[in-house]
Parts: C-alpha cells; structure tokens; sequence
C-alpha cells in the first residue's frame, strides 16, 4: 500500500513536470484517454529532464549528470523502484508497455550528441540525430497507444517517426535564437543559420509540411484514446509552422514565434471538431 502511494506521487511528479514545461504539450494529453495519460506524462517528464541536463544545467557537469541520470534508470529498471519519481514512473511505463531498450538508448545518444555536438555537416548526421531525440520518443508514445498491439505498432510506426521528426524541425526553427546564439547549435546542414535566407527556410519548412502529411496518414488510424489528443498536438505544431512561415527569416533568428494561451484554446475547439467530421 505504501508503494502504491509512492507511486502515486512518482506519477503526479511527472504530471506536474509536463504541466510546468509545456501547457501546450499538457493540453495534448489532456486529450487522451485517462487510462493511458500517466504513462505519457512518465515519458515526458524522462525526457524532459534529460533535455534539461543538455540545455540548461551550464554551471554543473553536465555529462556527469547525464550518465548518472542513466544509470539511475536503469537502476530503477532492475530494481523496480527509484527513489527519484521521474524515473519511478518512467520505469513501470516502460515494463507495462514493453518499450524496447534500444529506443531508451537511442534517446540517450543524442541527448549526449548534444554534450559535444554543435553542428551537423551531413543529412545522415542530421538525421541520426533527430532519430535519437524526437523520432523515438513518438515510437515510445505508440506503443502505449497500442497497448501491446505490435500489427498495429508496426503499421504506424513510421508514421509516428514523421510526427516525431515534424516537430522536432518546428521545435529547430522556433528555437533558432536560442540555439545559435546561446548554445551555438546547428542542426540544419548546409545552412547558415545566423543569416537564415528565405529559399532555405523555404526549404526547410517543405521538408516538415511533408513529414506533417506523412504524420497524419496515421494519426488518423490510431486507437480513439489516443488519436484527439495527439491531433490536438499535431494542430497546435502546425499552428506554429504558419507562424513561422509568416514570419521573415531575418526575425526568426531575434525572436522565439510563440502561440498565445488564449490561441491554444481555439485550436483545442478546432481539433475537435475537425475530428468529428
């Protein structure tokens, strides 16, 4: 009984976490069936946290923090317990769902690519790269969202990629001031970020339109509990990608496209009705 509380309070840690880092992200799972909300909310906060180790912890060692990170969870693994909640959760979302290591390990990578990494030369690095942090963490969701259906799994799982692989190129573009001028990151190759011209954003914006529509082939196949919230996030990303559109490449370099808290909520209402259609 009281581990079950203490895993209580490991979910609602990882809940807080999401809520706290993206209502936009939080607003999306809200959409999703209560039976399979927590279990996001534990894949979010793990990645989160990793995320954060690489982007934000400056004053500390960050590649010690990071491996201890690691190893922690797979601790929790063999354990069946953490004392750190995140990683609590995360590790009985990974055992009920089965999620294979090899995409834990893949995350990992690149969050360490990222340690030493700041720019990327060719597609195949580049690629690689979203593959480790964006593409698997979608393969993750999936596989709550089939709750053990590996013909369903195996039908949507590039589709999942795409969606994965949209949003984090969103994420590369609306985050541009950020990376290049605080953390002097590239992740486009061939691109010089600093004087982002028109045509490349052009091109840019083409390769994501297009994983979008790759994207949505399947989100409109997933399980119903999870095919309103992951639309409402999929709305929402392409809500910023117009925004970005919109905006002249000089000015995505000086400052973070954002949208509104009151915006979020009329493409809640839009996501719904569009799926009702």
């Amino acid at each position: 009984m009281k581990k079950q509380l203490f895993d209580q309070v490991s979910i609602k840690s990882s809940k807080l976490v999401t809520k706290e880092y993206s209502t936009s992200f939080s607003i999306a799972v809200n959409m999703l069936a209560p039976s399979i909300r927590d279990a996001i909310y534990s894949i979010y906060g793990f990645v989160r946290f990793a995320d954060e180790i690489v982007d934000s912890f400056h004053e500390y060692n960050k590649v010690d923090l990071l491996n201890e990170f690691e190893l922690e969870y797979y601790k929790a693994m063999t354990n069946d317990i953490s004392l750190n909640p995140i990683l609590n959760s995360f590790q009985q979302t990974v055992k009920k769902y089965n999620i294979p290591d090899e995409l834990i390990s893949a995350f990992m990578k690149s969050m360490r690519m990222d340690l030493h990494k700041n720019e990327y030369h060719t597609h195949q690095e580049y690629q690689e790269y979203i593959y480790g942090s964006a593409d698997v963490v979608g393969l993750m969701c999936l596989k709550v969202f089939v709750n053990g259906d590996d013909q369903k799994y195996n039908e949507l799982k590039d589709a999942a990629m795409s969606l994965g692989s949209a949003f984090q190129k969103v994420n590369f573009l609306r985050d541009l001031k950020d990376d290049v001028n605080d953390l002097s990151r590239t992740y486009f190759p061939g691109v010089n970020l600093k004087s982002l011209t028109p045509e490349n954003k052009q091109l840019i914006i083409d390769e994501i339109e297009h994983d979008f529509k790759l994207a949505y082939a399947g989100i409109v196949r997933l399980p119903n509990e999870a095919k309103f919230g992951v639309y409402t996030a999929f709305v929402y990303y392409k809500s910023l990608l117009q925004k970005l559109k919109n905006t002249p490449s000089h000015q995505i370099i000086e400052k973070r496209i954002r949208v509104s808290n009151p915006a979020k909520v009329g493409l809640l209402a839009k996501s719904f009705s569009e799926l009702l259609r």
